[in-house]
């Protein structure tokens, strides 16, 4: 694989887990103000994009839908995914490129 690839996708990631992250804290603080808040597909979304690990983290850092079981269980559920997903792609795609034989 490319490292240019691999820079993209990694500022991607990045990008994208940031987003994640602050959108769980900015409904939060709407959910705190009684204000209009940020739907669940849009959190749930933003995960599936690739901001998993920015989910779980803001859900931790701001105590933010952790009662919530699908959220409690489907957000780690889609970070499972998203890793064997990889591994997958690392097995079929990118390592028989790199086989001694």
């Amino acid at each position: 694989m490319n490292v240019q690839v691999l820079c993209i996708l990694f500022v991607y990631l990045l990008i994208i887990n940031i987003i994640a992250f602050a959108l769980m804290r900015a409904d939060k603080k709407r959910a705190r103000a009684n204000a209009w808040r940020i739907p669940e597909k849009t959190l749930f979304l933003s995960a599936i994009l690739g901001g998993s690990i920015g989910a779980i983290v803001g859900m931790q850092v701001f105590r933010h839908k952790t009662k919530h079981w699908y959220f409690k269980y489907g957000m780690p559920a889609i970070l499972i995914l998203q890793i064997l997903a990889v591994a997958v792609f690392w097995y079929i795609i990118w390592y028989p490129a790199y086989k001694p034989f």
